[in-house]
C-alpha cells in the first residue's frame, strides 16, 4: 500500500485581475499585422503623434467598416482584413481616451 503525500494548497489572489486568456488571439493576430505594416510605413507608435488623431482614427474606423460593409474584406493597399485596419483604429482611440 502507497503512503499518499499531503500537499499545503497553494495560494494565489489573482481573482481580481484580468483574464487575458479571453482574447481571440487569431483576431489580434491580424490586428498586430496592420501594426507591423504601419511600423514600416511610417514609423513605429507614429499614431501616438498624429494631429486630431480621435477624429481621424475614429473616421478611418468607419471607413473600414464601411468598405467591409460593402463587400471588401481586405484592403487594397495592405492586403490586411478591413476589420483589421478598423481594430487597430479603435484600440489607437481607446489608448488615447485612456490619456
Amino acid at each position: 500500500m502507497s503512503k499518499e503525500i499531503l500537499r499545503p494548497t497553494g495560494m494565489k489572489f489573482d481573482n481580481d485581475k484580468l483574464d487575458y486568456t479571453l482574447v481571440p488571439w487569431d483576431g489580434l493576430e491580424e490586428i498586430v499585422k496592420v501594426l507591423e505594416f504601419g511600423a514600416k510605413k511610417y514609423d513605429r507608435d507614429n499614431w501616438k503623434h498624429v494631429e486630431n488623431a480621435e477624429s481621424r482614427y475614429l473616421a478611418a474606423a468607419f471607413r473600414h467598416m464601411i468598405n467591409y460593409n460593402n463587400g471588401e474584406l481586405t484592403d487594397k493597399e495592405t492586403g490586411l482584413s478591413h476589420l483589421a485596419h478598423a481594430g487597430c483604429c479603435i484600440l489607437f482611440l481607446l489608448s488615447l481616451e485612456k490619456k
